[in-house]
């Protein structure tokens, strides 16, 4: 039987590159539970520790073909975008959707990896109006659009894009960034909440 579960816990009153916490509404299998299957659909065994994955792994098959398509967008680099521009394409769309636990972490990333710091807090603090020049704008606005509603990407965008220098491959990587994370800021935000940086859960 699966257990819901409450919490009294500080909820993020800003968007952050702290490390924000997650907890979950429903209980999650411990890692002892996992099974050998849900531990492979897991790829990498260190996910374990997360309840969010851990409830992931109660459908092992989907878990398997999410975790593969995860690892592909953003961490196969033999071609296409700088993953700091992937990574820029999910915070803009965890932005966008309000997830302030997958904003923080994808925006430490891409202002890790781009040197960028200062334009990755402006994105966070004032909203994707912020003008993060022109190659970062371009990615930008492909993700509000795909984000918004996926009719509202238009040509327009990707010529934006392969106007900054962008190639075919490059925009694909883009755009799947920007739409992995709206599926995964919507089972973040359905599964559990964010947490207080610096708070114990």
């Amino acid at each position: 039987m699966t257990t819901a579960l409450t919490y009294d816990l500080p909820h993020p009153n800003t968007f952050t590159t702290d490390q924000v916490g997650w907890v979950p509404w429903l209980e999650p299998p411990t890692k002892e539970e996992l099974t050998p299957r849900q531990i492979d659909g897991l790829d990498d065994e260190r996910r374990a520790n997360s309840p969010y994955f851990r409830l992931l792994a109660r459908d092992p098959e989907l878990l398997y073909n999410r975790t593969r398509a995860d690892k592909g967008i953003f961490y196969n680099e033999e071609a296409g975008a700088p993953r700091a521009d992937r990574e820029l394409a999910a915070a803009v769309a965890s932005r966008v959707n309000g997830c302030v636990f997958c904003a923080s972490v994808h925006a430490r990333f891409a202002g890790k990896l781009s040197r960028r710091e200062d334009d990755v807090a402006r994105l966070l603090d004032e909203g994707t109006q912020a003008d993060l020049g022109p190659r970062w704008n371009a990615v930008k606005e492909a993700a509000i659009a795909l984000t918004q509603t996926p009719i509202a990407l238009t040509a327009d965008h990707v010529e934006a894009l392969r106007a900054e220098g962008f190639d075919e491959l490059s925009i694909l990587d883009v755009l799947q960034g920007a739409a992995f994370f709206n599926n995964a800021n919507r089972l973040m935000l359905t599964l559990g909440r964010a947490v207080e940086p610096g708070v114990e859960v």
